[in-house]
């Protein structure tokens, strides 16, 4: 039996690109029901001209949504606002919900429906669009930015789980295109349109490469070769010893990219390292084949009697024949290469944070276990890029907030072991197309303000951790769960907030004060409402305050705490025209780091909020307000070196 004619699902498809999205989901709902019968007839109605045609008009409507998503994307780069933000946001999840449909597609298991998905996300997507525009060379072939190409690769790649589209993708950034590519997908990803080309845009060409395909591509006969590695000398020549322009892409992103490039690039390679289907050969010639598989793959080859002694060291299963020693070479050279890339990332200084986190823990995927692959060059690299990083750390110890370094210290390194030894990477793809440079909110605050401070000194820590830890890793050790910090000191018999009566907890609104080293002084929060306090600067351990007192009229020497602010920070400067006034900076108690780091559109709505306080207190003479300003900076020496002191161990150039 044959089904001739089934009215439900041909009058469904018709609406599958319909304007509106709950149609849209209707529909799908709809068809994948029919998909997962399993009904053999229904199955090869489904999957024959001219019903087929619906999944090829799915990859082209996929693709104009790919298309959308790059135009939000590209002039949006460098600034997003809130609108932008969630404009993306949107045509990411349009891009995800079309690509979690068509893996329910292929689950169903249709037979030719699954490889006519995969050869049409290839050459209508992938090997003319995606794959050329991740070329670093300027060419008007590119279709896509590259950091979107980046993000979709991820995205497809992580999403469908096809054997066929991984390996070929990862074919195509290692060998030669012509090994395995169609002729007219060969010249675009080499950056050369045909002739006819020259002068169309973007629509037009998908309009002729739609009509082409429409009339070539059948379930049948659509198998995209792939070379072996492992048999073909000729195919090993090509893949190793040719220029892997699209392969060393991603490393050149890594090396000298921006921001998003770098963190694109990464998470490629994550994906490639994370896919299942991927074959192990090709993760090997990509050059992220883990330590512990290289090593898993020496003794199954030493077990079956295969090569031994040295030669076994940098060997790969897909060079094995007698005269594959370039091959192997090669392999070992692109293997160090990625190596050598992520060291030099580590050494920069423009990448953010996130993005070096990110490398980390690449870097712990392919050498989980020991110093084994680290030459004297990257040792000698992570040390000096290390010994930057800890004299950026020793500026912050007498920064505008030192009195948070350890804790932020402390919560960094917890983070950064937990992120590195994860099994996966902490974001999500959609990470790609968001910037994360370091000092956002350069463009809302100014440069002398305490948040921009408390911004750097977030990005510092970050760095320094990731940095102290990789240089643990290299050394063979394992990473301890805390920094070598030491405990706080014992609080002293002999200070002024011993002297003020204050015990271990600290000041408290309406504590009783003694005011033994206290100044009378003038201030006004509110014009025309001048107010007297007693100013008392005290500092203990590595907190430190600055105290508004009101004195008792019937209880001389003795006040309660009115006002209290943070000694850290205050920037404390005698008025150059009245001698009696000292201006002082006044920070909040905590950074809004959540604000600060993670979104600069978000932070822009709120710059209103984010100015430091300023307080200018009046002193009856000149006499006093040096004595008021001599007590700020005592105290705030005593409390940066306590600090000093119990991160002396962590800055230990010995580790």
């Amino acid at each position: 039996e044959e089904i001739v004619a089934f009215p439900l699902y041909v009058e469904a498809i018709r609406f599958a690109f319909h304007e509106e999205g709950m149609i849209r989901t209707a529909v799908r709902a709809l068809t994948l029901n029919i998909y997962h019968v399993g009904d053999i007839y229904v199955n090869k109605y489904i999957a024959t001209t001219p019903h087929d045609n619906y999944f090829l008009n799915l990859v082209k409507f996929f693709r104009d949504r790919c298309i959308s998503l790059n135009g939000l994307v590209s002039p949006t780069t460098e600034s997003q606002g809130p609108e932008s933000t969630s404009k993306i946001l949107s045509a990411v999840d349009e891009i995800e919900d079309n690509l979690y449909y068509f893996s329910d597609v292929v689950s169903a298991g249709i037979p030719d429906v699954g490889t006519l998905i995969t050869d049409s996300m290839l050459k209508i997507l992938i090997f003319p669009m995606l794959l050329p525009s991740l070329r670093t060379e300027v060419s008007d072939v590119k279709k896509f930015s590259s950091v979107t190409s980046l993000y979709l690769l991820c995205c497809i790649l992580r999403i469908l789980k096809i054997k066929d589209l991984a390996n070929t993708v990862a074919a195509a950034l290692i060998c030669s295109v012509e090994s395995f590519l169609p002729n007219f997908e060969a010249k675009r990803l080499n950056g050369f349109k045909a002739d006819h080309d020259e002068e169309s845009h973007v629509d037009e060409e998908s309009h002729a490469d739609d009509e082409k395909l429409s009339e070539t591509l059948d379930s049948s006969s659509m198998i995209i070769s792939i070379p072996s590695l492992s048999t073909s000398s000729s195919v090993q020549h090509n893949c190793l010893h040719s220029a892997s322009v699209l392969r060393d892409a991603l490393i050149s992103y890594i090396t000298s990219g921006d921001d998003m490039q770098v963190v694109g690039s990464l998470s490629v390679l994550a994906t490639f390292l994370q896919t299942k289907e991927l074959d192990e050969s090709m993760l090997d010639a990509l050059g992220i084949l883990p330590q512990r598989k290289q090593h898993k793959k020496l003794l199954l080859k030493a077990l079956v009697g295969e090569d031994t002694g040295e030669e076994q060291l940098f060997a790969s299963e897909n060079c094995t024949s007698k005269d594959g020693g370039d091959g192997e070479l090669n392999i070992y050279l692109q293997r160090l290469k990625v190596l050598d890339a992520l060291i030099g990332l580590f050494c920069r200084t423009s990448i953010s944070a996130d993005a070096l986190w990110d490398g980390g823990w690449l870097l712990r995927q392919l050498l989980p276990y020991s110093e084994t692959e680290f030459n004297a060059h990257h040792l000698q690299s992570l040390k000096d890029s290390f010994t930057k990083r800890c004299n950026q750390l020793v500026e912050e110890q007498r920064g505008s907030w030192p009195d948070l370094l350890i804790q932020v210290l402390c919560d960094e390194w917890r983070k950064c072991k937990r992120a590195i030894e994860a099994s996966s990477p902490r974001k999500e793809p959609k990470s790609i197309l968001f910037p994360t440079k370091k000092s956002s909110s350069s463009d809302v605050m100014p440069a002398e303000s305490s948040f921009a401070a408390g911004e750097t000194m977030y990005e510092r820590v970050k760095v320094f951790v990731l940095l102290h830890q990789l240089q643990v890793f290299s050394a063979g050790r394992s990473l301890p769960d805390q920094p070598p910090i030491l405990p706080p000191a014992a609080f002293p018999e002999i200070s002024r907030a011993k002297s003020a009566g204050l015990n271990t907890i600290g000041p408290k609104l309406s504590t009783e004060l003694h005011l033994v080293d206290a100044v009378p002084c003038r201030i006004a929060f509110e014009r025309g409402k001048e107010r007297h306090f007693s100013f008392l600067a005290v500092s203990m351990g590595i907190s430190g305050w600055i105290l508004l007192v009101e004195e008792w009229p019937q209880k001389p020497n003795y006040g309660t705490v009115r006002v209290i602010a943070p000694l850290a920070g205050c920037n404390p400067k005698i008025d150059e025209r009245h001698a009696r006034w000292l201006h002082l900076r006044i920070r909040p108690s905590n950074l809004p780091l959540t604000e600060t780091a993670k979104n600069a559109a978000n932070l822009k709505l709120r710059s209103k909020s984010l100015v430091d306080g300023r307080w200018t207190l009046a002193f009856k003479d000149e006499a006093s307000c040096r004595s008021a300003l001599t007590m700020v900076q005592e105290e705030i020496d005593l409390q940066c070196k306590e600090v000093e002191r119990r991160l002396k161990p962590l800055l230990s150039a010995e580790i």
